[in-house]
């Protein structure tokens, strides 16, 4: 039997439990104030804001592809190609797998019997087939089957093969990675002027309404095309002429690289080893590296040209000097010979022309002595040594080049004929173009710009006086012309100069056994439309001479180009 609670006890109870009740009706009460008061700023002051919430949520973008690359003449060099994923949704089967087996097997080129099974495989999302190309994709688009979709993706294709490949470099969608003018020119080639967007549904079909254009969302966006400033033509030359010394020769590698003097403007590019971008992926470190704008090496004698050309613009020698030249000279503990020493030990008073006919390096010695070396170290600086040019490709190197307060007496000399600083190629045919453009150095570009962007990225330089740069340009036209030289031509007056140096070994120590042998020079000497220069490195077969290896390649590139050009004869 249950004790019965005493009154007032219950009372209090009682009381207890209407506060408890009263508070929960108040907060209830409060809540639902709350609830209306937060709903009433959803649907009503917010709405814009949470329409666009929604709205971002169902909107998609167009497919875009990347911009193609041409060459200066409209040829093709680089492009997008779409290529789509086909995939079977299992949960949304209207057909069966033999139904639809039957259907896609004649375009997926795949035996019916393996697509069924296929097609019966467990899981949400079943993977066809892949790289399939527009017009097979647009035929299964005919279809309308809920449980096919088609996942685009873009290829990036150069029709033109190996040509210009270090120039272009290449482009991989998956991991974003480029090289070449794929890279340095990224922004603008995935530029999209007018992105087009739409809504769509949680399957990802597009919901059309009056603002939804059907023809834009067909139709594929592109980034901006790029222009080159390469000629193909003088491309495929130049890389047929390197490929076919180098591989005469036994040689490492070499390189042709063509300018426009007036407005530095790169012709053509040859890089050898050289590789196909269509398949970068397969090549080697060697072939994909673009070593010209990356690896330095001592000039050699076509630094002599540089040498002259500073001493006359300081107004230490002028057109008509003599030096004495003694065949050999003591420089420290080094003894500095000719390389003719053997056959022409003692030239005597030779005066500039016989000088860079004969590559005299005793000759070069004096005239780097006539300069201080702060003053010598100056004017290369101006010729752009120890920098970089600026070129619009990426990895270039900024050179060797001491400062000349850490010069002794050997240094200045050997940086006299070629061996004291260290050049990349391109480097070294940007330098000489100044010789070529009246004494104005043009920064060496691969892309050509509108005017404006032109006028911001492209830089002229007065570094020696017009008169200087004709002078020297006089004097390599009769170096020419008064030797054996194969590079001299018929119709045309050549400025040139050979060069061959020793190749520093890997570890930096000491020379290796092999050589670089260069040609760098200019036509029609009375008005330059084309600076070649030829590098060869670590030529193994024959005579390894720079008037031997590279000459060759310089003659038979400039034989084409005045023909591809149509020069006007000077001679």
């Amino acid at each position: 039997m249950r004790r019965r609670l005493p009154e007032s006890e219950l009372e209090n109870r009682t009381k207890t439990f209407d506060r408890v009740v009263g508070f929960l009706h108040i907060f209830f009460i409060a809540f639902m104030i709350l609830l209306i008061v937060y709903l009433f700023f959803i649907q009503v002051v917010d709405i814009g804001k949470y329409r666009a919430k929604a709205k971002s949520q169902r909107v998609g973008r167009i497919f875009s592809m990347r911009g193609d690359i041409f060459d200066r003449n409209g040829i093709k060099l680089a492009t997008d190609k779409v290529y789509s994923d086909v995939y079977a949704h299992p949960a949304d089967y209207d057909h069966t797998p033999e139904e639809l087996a039957k259907m896609l097997s004649p375009i997926l080129k795949i035996p019916q019997n393996v697509l069924v099974q296929k097609l019966k495989k467990p899981g949400p999302v079943i993977t066809l087939k892949k790289d399939l190309d527009r017009n097979a994709s647009k035929e299964i688009s005919k279809l309308h089957l809920r449980e096919i979709s088609l996942g685009k993706k873009n290829t990036r294709e150069y029709p033109q093969g190996t040509l210009a490949a270090h120039v272009l470099g290449y482009y991989n969608f998956d991991a974003d990675i480029a090289n070449g003018v794929e890279y340095t020119a990224k922004d603008k080639l995935e530029h999209i002027i007018n992105t087009v967007s739409y809504q769509k549904t949680r399957d990802g079909k597009i919901i059309y309404d009056f603002s939804t254009d059907p023809v834009a969302t067909t139709t594929n966006p592109k980034g901006e095309n790029i222009t080159l400033t390469i000629d193909a033509a003088i491309q495929h030359v130049c890389e047929k002429e390197i490929e076919k010394m180098v591989l005469e020769k036994r040689a490492d590698r070499g390189t042709v690289i063509v300018m426009n003097p007036k407005n530095g403007e790169i012709l053509a590019y040859a890089v050898y080893p050289t590789f196909d971008p269509n398949n970068f992926r397969t090549a080697t470190q060697k072939q994909l590296k673009n070593w010209t704008l990356t690896d330095v090496f001592a000039p050699g004698s076509t630094f002599k040209t540089i040498t002259v050309a500073s001493a006359m613009d300081l107004g230490k020698i002028n057109e008509h000097s003599t030096v004495l030249d003694t065949g050999k000279i003591k420089v420290g503990n080094w003894e500095i010979k000719n390389h003719d020493y053997e056959r022409k030990p003692y030239p005597g008073n030779i005066n500039l022309e016989y000088l860079l006919e004969h590559s005299s390096n005793v000759g070069s010695v004096k005239i780097a002595w006539m300069m201080t070396p702060m003053e010598f170290y100056g004017v290369l600086k101006k010729f752009g040594f120890g920098s970089k040019t600026g070129i619009d490709l990426p990895g270039e190197s900024s050179g060797l080049l001491p400062s000349w307060t850490h010069w002794d007496h050997t240094f200045h000399a050997t940086t006299g004929y070629g061996y004291g600083t260290s050049v990349s190629a391109i480097q070294m045919i940007s330098a000489v173009q100044v010789l070529a453009n009246n004494g104005v150095k043009v920064t060496p570009h691969i892309i050509k710009y509108p005017q404006e962007e032109f006028d911001n990225k492209i830089h002229y330089t007065q570094v020696i006086k017009p008169e200087t740069a004709q002078a020297v340009t006089r004097l390599l036209v009769k170096s020419i012309e008064n030797s054996e030289s194969i590079v001299k031509m018929d119709k045309y007056k050549v400025a040139e100069k050979t060069g061959t140096s020793k190749k520093v070994n890997e570890n930096g120590r000491g020379y290796s056994p092999y050589l670089y042998t260069s040609s760098i020079g200019y036509l029609p000497a009375s008005d330059p439309q084309a600076l070649i220069y030829v590098m060869v490195d670590s030529p193994k077969e024959g005579a390894i001479w720079g008037s031997t290896v590279a000459a060759p390649v310089f003659h038979e590139v400039a034989t084409q180009i005045a023909r591809i050009m149509n020069f006007k004869p000077d001679k």
